[in-house]
């Protein structure tokens, strides 16, 4: 059922509580070096400062490890780079529930927004503790989860706060409502051909999307280092590269579940060095040199991926097709993007070098959706659902 959204609620002298997806790459001047998390959180966020409420921002950045590198994970970058683009003042507190965040949001007004530090950097969020939950809890009179890419997690603020704030109003931000959207209804009804294409190094990061995939989807393409688990599962050889030995004999599981659903490369693009300047060759799929490691999908892959995407009406991606940050490894990505970009096809990349790949080709505005969070999109994909969604108000 879908869920009540932000601009449903009155928020009019009110303080919103909205966990926000904020953890943005920095580089080692600290500098944000992609404000995107940052500018889709927007439309949220100006709803409530339009209608005359308070914001309080909640987020994680990085894996703090409670050591001396800990400020380096600090959300003041990103609180600096939300007024700017808000044009407002932004409020940082200097830390989570203690005396500064309780001082500047009990000194909020109307119109106004704090950014709470990293939530991680109190060890109740990754623990759910509730008494955590409770300190956060208490700055809002709404709960917003706008926080997609952390909606498969049962962390304390997408959990345990939004449990503590029963009888308050529990909402979806206008990010959330709309991954939810389009993995859901592409899941659930979706329009055919309805092709899925899975990259990445590992089989068993995307076993169960696999298996789920097989049953909804009218083609299933495989490209990536996963790749060549399934290709030692078919008898192949794979010279020296990344491969799942332990995972060969359910790779040959799926191959024969999939039947012609599951499609596999023709043939690989081949170093032997992981570098740009390494010799190189194209040979086929499963007949790589000792010496040699596949490191992206060859030419013919590429353009008999291109063929089955060009009919589809539904295209899930996630995952690159190759080394995709190292040229000429890259091509096999890049043809697949530019064959999804040119397609008439409702669109959907999930996060991570996916989304970076889209976004960096210059795709991304001929795509229909670039989901913000890798590991949500796949759990999506995988049929779980999430505690952090459903505990939230259902639209009346």
């Amino acid at each position: 059922m879908a869920k009540t959204s932000i601009d449903q609620v009155d928020v009019a002298g009110k303080t919103v509580l909205i966990r926000v997806d904020f953890n943005v790459p920095l580089n080692d001047e600290l500098q944000i070096t992609d404000d995107r998390r940052i500018q889709m959180a927007l439309p949220s966020i100006t709803s409530v400062l339009d209608r005359g409420g308070r914001v309080v921002l909640m987020s994680h950045l990085g894996r703090p490890k409670g050591d001396g590198n800990d400020r380096k994970f600090s959300l003041a970058p990103a609180a600096v780079r939300l007024g700017e683009l808000l044009g407002v003042d932004v409020a940082m507190a200097a830390d989570t529930v203690g005396e500064d965040a309780q001082a500047k949001v009990a000194a909020l007004t109307d119109g106004g927004v704090v950014v709470l530090e990293n939530l991680r950097f109190n060890e109740g969020e990754k623990a759910g503790c509730s008494e955590f939950a409770s300190q956060l809890a208490a700055f809002g009179d709404v709960y917003c989860n706008d926080a997609f890419g952390t909606c498969h997690r049962t962390d304390a603020s997408m959990v345990a706060v939004p449990q503590a704030m029963e009888g308050k109003p529990r909402v979806v931000g206008f990010l959330v409502a709309k991954e939810i959207q389009y993995l859901s209804d592409a899941i659930g009804n979706p329009d055919r051909p309805f092709v899925a294409i899975l990259g990445g190094a590992k089989v068993s990061d995307k076993i169960t999307v696999i298996n789920n995939l097989l049953g909804i989807c009218d083609k299933v393409l495989i490209g990536g280092a996963m790749a060549y688990t399934f290709a030692l599962a078919k008898g192949g050889n794979v010279g020296k590269s990344l491969v799942e030995p332990d995972k060969v004999e359910l790779a040959a599981e799926l191959i024969a579940q999939g039947g012609d659903k599951l499609v596999l490369p023709v043939d690989t693009h081949c170093g032997d060095d992981f570098s740009p300047d390494c010799n190189k060759q194209v040979v086929p799929f499963g007949a790589i040199a000792d010496d040699y490691e596949g490191l992206d999908v060859g030419p013919e892959t590429a353009e008999a991926y291109a063929a089955i995407l060009a009919d589809a009406k539904v295209v899930v991606w996630n995952g690159p097709m190759g080394v995709c940050e190292m040229p000429p490894f890259d091509a096999g990505t890049k043809r697949v993007a530019e064959a999804i970009a040119a397609s008439d096809a409702t669109s959907i990349i999930g996060g991570g070098d996916s989304a970076a790949a889209i976004q960096q080709l210059g795709f991304a505005d001929q795509v229909s959706h670039v989901s913000t969070g890798g590991g949500a999109s796949l759990a999506m994909l995988e049929g779980r659902s999430f505690a952090a969604v459903e505990l939230l108000d259902d639209e009346a």
